[in-house]
């Protein structure tokens, strides 16, 4: 079993960041996303059009390098960005996919990610599962107010 090289008060406030950096750009993000594949993204997130976009966010250098299973969310994301904070050596992230420098506060575009569009019946099923996830998390909510 992989060390745990996470940080999850960081990991907690970049995915603030990013959603609130998502919802300005009219995606409407959802976090931790389950995907067909049995992967969970970081962040989804789902603009009018219906393309996908999904960010990896990555505590610390350590966290990125132990992590082999980011290639697995290309195929489920329109755009697939990495969320790391100002202090990320750069350098370690692949050239080819976006990047978001995140705080608690927002995120910056650092690098725009390619459009690769993701497959018709795969976004067909994952638009249902998007849907079905928001659904359940609006139920928990409202039933915990009532």
């Amino acid at each position: 079993m992989p060390l745990d090289v996470s940080r999850p008060e960081i990991t907690q406030t970049l995915t603030r960041g990013v959603c609130r950096f998502l919802s300005a750009g009219g995606i409407s993000p959802l976090r931790e996303f389950k995907l067909a594949s049995r992967r969970r993204a970081d962040v989804a997130g789902l603009d009018r059009d219906g393309r996908f976009t999904i960010v990896e966010i990555k505590s610390s250098a350590a966290d990125f390098q132990a992590d082999g299973k980011w290639p697995d969310y290309l195929p489920h994301a329109d755009f697939f960005y990495f969320a790391v904070d100002a202090a990320f050596p750069l350098a370690l992230l692949p050239a080819d996919q976006g990047v978001l420098i995140a705080d608690g506060f927002g995120a910056a575009l650092h690098r725009a990610a390619d459009e690769r569009p993701v497959n018709g019946n795969r976004r067909r099923h994952q638009l249902l599962r998007f849907a079905r996830q928001a659904a359940r998390q609006l139920d928990g909510e409202v039933d915990c107010r009532i």
